[in-house]
């Protein structure tokens, strides 16, 4: 008789970890709701109406699929509390505070990433936040940039790339001049707007690059240097893009607007991707060689 409590000792103990584990869930999705019920449905208004950070959409199914990967090995990790995530929590608390009261929508958003670090930090352990870093280093690359960055990164971007592409376009023998980001042809003027910059490229490669990292590199340092060189090739192909779409125009002008040059952009993205993907097989190739012998 006395082994009567033994025995079901183990299975009060999994329904009381069940319990805690559920009490948690529950006091993170009561705290998301309360601070962020408004700040998600503006950042993903901002998905829909800027065309250069509509790959957001695609963001949270990519981060829940890489965790599903992952599953096992978040389960093979034991879930332990651990107070030192307190300070990550806490800290994340202040951000979005800073962000509230100074009207910044940026950090607002920024501090949900930073808070479900905390919680997995604070809940489950360092070893299991290690398994998640990548996918809330994604889920972080779908929060659009700052205004104040926005504009002080686009603006010598934008003449960056129209200086460029009209110097390309005058090599292979057309007659064409620039002011400022406007450009002048002999039968039209093509003005490259701030969203041909070549910023959003630049982002939308960025999270290839992580994707393409995640998927055929094994080391850190490879995926850092896939994801260096995203920039520079998102901006190589946007001055080809400026230069193309002002070769046509002086044939055809209606190959620079509408349907053409949404197209176009699709283009340059597609191309970039290959163009990352090829570079993510040539860094694997080189940097992850192993030594023979």
């Amino acid at each position: 008789m006395s082994s009567f409590p033994e025995a079901i000792a183990p299975s009060s103990a999994a329904t009381s970890r069940g319990i805690s584990a559920k009490v948690q869930l529950a006091l993170v999705a009561v705290v998301l709701v309360v601070m962020y019920w408004q700040v998600i449905p503006a950042m993903v208004l901002d998905w829909w109406q800027q065309e250069g950070y509509s790959y957001g959409f695609l963001i949270p199914p990519l981060v829940a699929y890489v965790v599903w990967c992952r599953r096992q090995s978040i389960a093979a990790r034991p879930a332990l509390f651990d107070g030192r995530g307190l300070w990550l929590t806490g800290s994340a608390c202040l951000v979005y505070l800073a962000g509230r009261l100074a009207v910044e929508f940026f950090l607002t958003r920024a501090s949900l990433v930073l808070l479900l670090a905390g919680f997995v930090w604070t809940f489950w352990g360092l070893r299991r936040l290690q398994v998640l870093a990548f996918p809330l280093i994604l889920l972080f690359s779908m929060i659009p940039l700052p205004t104040v960055v926005y504009y002080q990164v686009t603006a010598p971007l934008q003449l960056y790339s129209t200086s460029v592409a009209t110097d390309v376009v005058r090599l292979l023998g057309l007659t064409i001049y620039r002011d400022g980001n406007i450009i002048y042809l002999p039968n039209i003027s093509l003005g490259v707007a701030e969203a041909c910059s070549g910023l959003h490229s630049a982002l939308s490669l960025s999270v290839t690059a992580l994707l393409l990292g995640y998927v055929e590199c094994s080391r850190f340092r490879t995926k850092a240097v896939l994801l260096a060189i995203a920039i520079p090739i998102a901006i190589l192909f946007n001055i080809v893009r400026i230069a193309g779409t002002a070769l046509l125009a002086e044939y055809n002008p209606e190959l620079a607007t509408g349907f053409y040059h949404s197209f176009s952009g699709w283009i340059v993205y597609v191309a970039g991707s290959v163009a990352l993907f090829a570079a993510a097989r040539l860094l694997r190739a080189v940097l992850e060689r192993r030594p023979t012998g």
